[in-house]
């Protein structure tokens, strides 16, 4: 499944990295403490979470993410919007809580990291 599929099928908001959204995605993974993404994160794993700090940019491309999703109707800073548009990455947003787009994105098929 790619992300720009997800994004339809999830009505997910694209904040940045519009480019790389027909990366495919292999899993997913919720959680906010970066030590632990940077841990269990991996080659095309969608990383759903509230931090919207610029942080998370450098860590979803440090890990090579797929993308990072945005819950709970946050939106990110300014500065991580731009650093995730020069990196390419796919910056996401959902209106969804955390819990709530897990279970859709496991709904359609995604398993966890």
């Amino acid at each position: 499944m790619t992300l720009a599929e997800l994004v339809a099928r999830l009505d997910l908001t694209v904040f940045a990295g519009e480019n790389g959204l027909q990366r495919a995605v292999k899993s997913g993974y919720a959680g906010d403490l970066l030590s632990d993404v940077m841990a269990r994160g991996g080659e095309n794993v969608l990383w759903i979470t509230i931090q919207i700090h610029p942080n998370i940019v450098a860590v979803a491309v440090l890990k090579d993410l797929a993308g990072v999703v945005i819950s709970g109707g946050r939106t990110p800073e300014p500065e991580t919007v731009q650093r995730a548009e020069k990196e390419g990455l796919p910056l996401l947003g959902s209106a969804l809580g955390a819990f709530e787009l897990a279970g859709r994105l496991h709904g359609l098929g995604l398993r966890g990291a």
